[in-house]
């Protein structure tokens, strides 16, 4: 997977989100996902992440998702890492925005999918230069 292609499931994850197009969105999304770094919370898994975007979605809470900045970290054949800046708006104006680290397998039936996530710290994210 080249950068072009970590970007495009970048796009893809957002344009679903913003579609508020459940299954294509969680297609995107490892069963074995784990979320780490959300204050308050341990970490999230596919379930969990499921159903907050099935609540979101249907509710139309969700605004818009947006993607600023990419940092490849590692790439190999089946998995590549990097970072991004990510901005949650809810239809309320309430505004989520951090650094997120991502790592991204390619699964058996041949579709890259979000295995891993990791909410940054604000050094991190400064660190990283994503904003």
């Amino acid at each position: 997977m080249s950068k072009h292609n970590a970007e495009v499931w970048l796009q893809q994850s957002a344009s679903t989100a913003n579609a508020l197009n459940l299954d294509a969105h969680m297609n995107l999304i490892s069963k074995k996902v784990a979320l780490t770094g959300v204050p308050g919370y341990g970490a999230i898994g596919y379930a969990e992440w499921h159903a907050s975007c099935e609540h979101e979605f249907s509710n139309k809470i969700l605004k818009q998702v947006t993607y600023q900045g990419f940092k490849l970290i590692v790439e190999t054949a089946s998995h590549v890492m990097f970072k991004t800046y990510e901005t949650v708006e809810g239809s309320d104006g309430k505004i989520n925005a951090q650094g997120v680290e991502i790592l991204l397998e390619l699964e058996a039936d041949g579709v890259w999918r979000l295995i891993q996530e990791r909410v940054l710290s604000a050094a991190e994210t400064a660190h990283a230069k994503l904003v």
